[in-house]
This record gives structure tokens, sequence and C-alpha cells, in this order.
């Protein structure tokens, strides 16, 4: 319940649903409740005593979510920063995710069709914005990571579990929820509606983790 309340203000502040006349407490329980797993069309009826809408709708309410996403800047010790692959239709794509190991908060998640050193540097300074510092960077021993971080100027340290188990933490908590798509996105997503997708379910998540 207090995630919610936080979600409600937030959502009032940014003002992100400004031309739909539905309830902002129904929107953002419809849309805790498919973050959570339940499908569109099941939360839609799930709801349905207490108002009316469709499948669609939530899926557009979730969507919106994605523009709440910020952190903090402040001192930042150590980032842990990692991939995966994920299909997109038929498609292989890589989601990049970066998170504070003390925190556990997300701090950056992107979606490419490619792994490489550019696209290392593009993630990276995505989140580091969110940093006062130049935090030490935790990193598996894929090739693309070294070159780019170095011409950063950034501090890095190979790891296999210790920290990084932070983001392998949260990968899992993420793949547990994709099952849900059967391990893949739809054939008519795009890789810019993913990432939107992806940018919400971190906004619900790092609300989660900061009132833990």
């Amino acid at each position: 319940m207090v995630m919610l309340h936080q979600l409600i203000e937030l959502v009032k502040r940014k003002n992100i649903f400004r031309w739909d006349k539905k309830k902002i407490e129904i929107k953002l329980i419809a849309t805790v409740l498919y973050y959570a797993g339940i499908s569109l069309r099941k939360t839609s009826k799930f709801l349905k005593d207490f108002e009316k809408f469709s499948h669609e709708a939530v899926r557009q309410w979730y969507h919106k979510l994605a523009r709440l996403f910020t952190n903090s800047k402040k001192y930042r010790r150590c980032i842990a920063i990692d991939e995966t692959k994920i299909k997109i239709g038929d498609k292989w794509h890589y989601i990049w995710a970066a998170i504070d190991v003390e925190t556990w908060e997300i701090l950056g998640i992107m979606v490419t069709e490619w792994r490489t050193s550019i696209d290392v540097i593009r993630f990276v300074r995505s989140f580091l914005p969110y940093c006062e510092n130049k935090p030490l960077i935790k990193i598996d021993r894929a090739p693309w990571y070294k070159w780019a971080l170095k011409r950063m100027g950034l501090r890095y340290e190979h790891e296999t579990f210790g920290e990084r188990n932070a983001i392998e933490g949260w990968f899992n908590i993420l793949k547990a929820r994709l099952k849900r798509f059967w391990k893949r996105f739809p054939s008519n997503a795009s890789k810019e509606s993913v990432e939107k997708w992806l940018t919400a379910f971190v906004v619900i998540y790092n609300l989660e983790v900061r009132i833990s």
C-alpha cells in the first residue's frame, strides 16, 4: 500500500494521465497488477466491478509510467552492469541494465540489437548523470566492456560473484516476469516499445526497493 500511495503522488506531480477521465487509483492498481504478472485481459476483468476499461487501456497506462523514470544524483561507490538476451518476435535483442550494488536501484536500462563497445559507451553515459562521482564498475569478462570503460576513464573490476550478484539477482526478477510472455515479446513489438515496457517495470521496481 505504501508503494501504491507513493506511485499515486508521483503520477499526480508528473500529470502523465491528464487526458484520461478514469480514476488515477484504478489506473495504478491495474498497472501494479500487470507489473506483478497478471495479464492485461485478466487485469481488466478483475477490476471491472470498480470501473470498466479495456486491456489495451491497461497497456497504455503501464507504458506511460516510463515517463516517471528518474534517480537522484548522489555519490555511488559501485555499479554493476550486465546484459542478457531476449527475443522480440523472432529476433534476438539485448537488455542492458545497471544497478547500484548498495541500494539495488536500477540506474539504467537499454535495449540494443548488438553488443559492442559503442553500445557500452551509450549505456554508461545514460546513467552517469545519476552519479556525483566516477563509480567503480563491476563487469564480467565480456570483451565489449574493457575498451569502452578505459576510454571513458572509469575504474572497473571483473567479477563473477560478489557484488555482481545484485545485477544477476535483478535479471532473475525480470526473467521471472518475462516468462508470462513465454520468454519473448510479441511479434508486433518494436525495440522502442520493449524499452518503454522495461522502463515502466524499473519505475515500479525502484519504488519497491526504496520502501523495503
